[in-house]
């Protein structure tokens, strides 16, 4: 199984290049000191976590167990939010899979609607990247490569991908553990799917007094970094202060 990386997210880059929008939303979550750190990844530290990973469900929380060379780890949604320094209560955790359903947050058409920037759809849907501006393609990628984070194609939103994109635009409150948790549990219940939050992981172990060996731990390279290499692969370049998708739309941005 792979394991993924979170993009890094340099507020000073984000700024020279008129995404202090986007920046903003993230401050609002107070993810901009995560969202910065370049960790390395400890790829066979991270394989072992997941293989021993048991998650127990309790009546108010979750609690993910497992073990690293010799080690127990054991955490909650408020010992993982201490660990990363996010918030973790008070904010939303709803998991989806295939049912989109209607909530006190999540309202499927108006959620779509504003993903498309088009008010005529009349049922809601998945959003092709092909149909977002600038914006909130920024936005998309953000939460497919932190905060629920997958390999695959980047031109595909899931419901669940749509629907914390709107809490972030809408600057809604999202409880970061409680979701990363939710995540990991479901992943470890797919026979192929990809290992999640691979650098983030290493201030578990690190907290958790887990020996690493530096020198295997793997750097992050340029597209790790949510810049230019990065967005040039995504189709999304820059000119004259106008960011612009690969097909001739643009949205000036700041």
């Amino acid at each position: 199984k792979r394991v993924i990386r979170s993009k890094i997210v340099r507020e000073g880059w984000m700024n020279d290049n008129g995404l202090n929008n986007v920046m903003e939303l993230i401050k609002r979550q107070k993810w901009e000191n995560l969202f910065k750190q370049r960790l390395l990844v400890h790829v066979d530290t991270v394989k072992e976590f997941y293989a021993k990973m048991k998650v127990t469900h309790l009546r108010k929380k979750d609690v993910i167990k497992s073990s690293v060379k010799g080690i127990d780890i054991e955490f909650d949604h408020e010992r993982l939010a201490t660990i990363l320094g996010v918030p973790g209560k008070n904010g939303i955790y709803e998991y989806i899979k295939e049912v989109w359903e209607e909530s006190k947050y999540t309202k499927p058409l108006e959620i779509t609607r504003r993903v498309a920037n088009d008010e005529t759809i009349t049922a809601a849907r998945r959003v092709k990247s092909s149909e977002m501006k600038p914006f909130q393609r920024f936005i998309h990628f953000l939460v497919m490569k932190n905060v629920i984070p997958r390999f695959g194609k980047r031109d595909t939103s899931s419901f669940m991908d749509l629907t914390y994109m709107d809490h972030l635009m809408t600057r809604r409150l999202v409880d970061t553990p409680r979701v990363m948790m939710r995540h990991m549990s479901y992943v470890i219940s797919m026979k192929d799917h990809e290992l999640p939050y691979g650098d983030w992981l290493t201030l578990v172990f690190e907290a958790f007094g887990v020996s690493l060996v530096i020198k295997k731990g793997e750097e992050p390279k340029k597209y790790d970094f949510f810049e230019d290499t990065f967005l040039t692969m995504c189709k999304l370049t820059r000119e004259d202060g106008v960011w612009w998708i690969g097909s001739g739309e643009n949205e000036k941005k700041g």
